[in-house]
C-alpha cells in the first residue's frame, strides 16, 4: 500500500503516541493515534514545528499516496498543494446536519470535494446517514460519498474480575456533553440513595466552572489510563446526556469493553454503539421537560430546574435502573468485536485501497 498520512488542521496542541500514556486526551485525537499506530502512518499536525518520530510538521511531499483530513475540509487546499498525488479523505467526527455550522464548512468546500473526489469517513452508521443527507442538502452526491469506520478500543481492554463498589458512578466525557444536567440527575438520585457518590473526569479539552458537589468528587483531567481505572470499579458509567448527540461514543465501547455498563440515553449514535436496551433510556420527555424549565428558570434561580424535574419525576427512571442494577440485575457486558483495534484497522485498509 502506498504511504498513508493523517492532516490535523484542528488540534490545540500537538500530540502524539507518548501523548495518549501520559496525560488527558480527548476522544478524536486519541483515535487518531490509535489507527494512526496500527497502520503505521504519519501523522501531520498543523500547529507542529517540530518532529517526533512519525508526527511531523507540516511539508511538501508529493510521494503521499493516500492523505486522511481530520475534521475540517477547509484544509483541502493545503492538502491538495502540499501532497499533490494523494488520493483524499476526509474523516468526520462531529456532527453533521443539514444547515449547521459543520455542513456550512463542507458546503464552502464543495468544489474541492467534488474536484478531489474526496470519500468521506464517518464514524458511525448514526453519523453517516446525517452527513450524506447534507451532502444531498448541499447538492454534492455522486462523486462525492460516504462510508462508516468505527472507532477503535485497544485490543486488550477487557472485563479483569475487579471487585465493583456499588455505590459509585463514574462520568467520564467533556462537560460540556450533559454534565449540568448529570449533576442535577445524581443530586436527586443521592436524595434517595444518600450512600451514592459520583467521580467526574475531564479529557481536558474544555473547563468546568464548579468543583463542589455533594457526593462528587471532581478529578480534572486524567490520562486514559487512570480513567479505565475509575470505571473498572464503578457500578456504571453514569451519562444522561441529551445535549450533544454522540456520533460514536468511545466511552459508551470502553466502558462496556471494561465489563462496566453505561446508564445513557437514546440520543445519537447510543443504541448502534450499546446494542442493549437495558442501558438505554429514551430521551423525548426528559429534553423536553428539562430545557423548558431551563428557559423559562433565569439564571439566578439556577437550581429550580432541578427541584422542579424532580417534582415531577424527570429522574425517576434513573433510580429504577441503578437499584435494580445495586440489587442483582446490572447488565454483563464485555468488548465488543466491531470495535477493537485490529478489526477497524483492517477495514481501514478495504477503504484505503479500494
Amino acid at each position: 500500500m502506498s504511504s498513508i498520512l493523517f492532516f490535523d488542521p484542528l488540534c490545540a496542541r500537538p500530540y502524539d503516541t507518548d501523548t495518549l500514556r501520559r496525560q488527558a486526551m480527548g476522544g478524536t485525537e486519541a483515535t487518531v493515534v490509535r489507527v494512526a499506530d496500527a497502520l503505521g502512518a504519519t501523522v501531520v499536525q498543523h500547529n507542529r514545528t517540530e518532529p517526533s518520530g512519525r508526527y511531523l510538521p507540516p511539508a511538501r511531499d508529493p510521494g503521499v499516496g493516500s492523505v486522511i483530513v481530520n475534521r475540517d475540509s477547509r484544509a483541502l487546499a493545503q492538502v491538495r498543494r502540499l501532497y499533490p498525488n494523494a488520493r483524499v479523505f476526509l474523516w468526520l467526527h462531529d456532527r453533521v446536519r443539514p444547515g449547521s455550522r459543520r455542513a456550512r464548512w463542507l458546503a464552502s468546500t464543495a468544489g474541492l470535494l467534488r474536484d478531489l473526489d474526496v470519500r468521506i469517513v464517518c464514524v458511525s452508521d448514526t453519523q453517516r446517514q446525517a452527513v450524506e443527507a447534507t451532502l444531498r442538502w448541499m447538492k454534492a452526491g455522486g462523486r462525492v460519498t460516504a462510508c462508516t469506520i468505527y472507532n477503535p478500543i485497544d485490543d486488550g481492554l477487557c472485563p479483569d474480575g475487579t471487585p465493583i463498589d456499588e455505590r459509585k458512578l463514574v462520568f467520564l466525557s467533556s462537560p460540556n456533553k450533559g454534565l449540568k444536567f448529570t449533576l442535577d440527575a445524581f443530586d436527586a438520585l443521592r436524595r434517595r440513595m444518600p450512600d451514592l457518590r459520583l467521580v467526574v473526569g475531564n479529557p481536558g479539552y474544555k473547563e468546568y466552572g464548579s468543583g463542589r458537589a455533594r457526593g462528587v468528587e471532581f478529578l480534572g483531567p486524567q490520562p486514559q489510563q487512570r480513567m479505565h481505572a475509575e470505571v473498572r470499579t464503578a457500578l456504571c458509567t453514569f451519562f444522561p446526556n441529551f445535549v450533544i448527540p454522540e456520533t460514536f461514543g468511545l466511552v459508551f465501547a470502553e466502558s462496556n469493553a471494561l465489563g462496566t455498563p453505561v446508564l445513557t440515553h437514546d440520543c445519537g449514535a447510543a443504541r448502534e454503539v450499546i446494542a442493549d436496551e437495558r442501558q438505554i433510556l429514551p430521551v423525548t420527555a426528559a429534553k423536553r421537560v428539562y430545557e423548558g424549565l431551563l428557559g423559562a428558570c433565569p439564571p439566578r434561580c439556577r437550581a429550580a430546574p432541578a427541584r422542579l424535574a424532580a417534582a415531577m419525576g424527570l429522574f425517576d427512571d434513573y433510580f429504577e435502573r441503578i437499584r435494580a442494577w445495586r440489587s442483582g440485575q446490572r447488565p454483563v457486558t464485555g468488548p465488543d468485536p466491531r470495535f477493537r483495534l485490529s478489526a477497524v484497522a483492517q477495514r481501514w485498509r478495504e477503504v484505503l485501497a479500494g
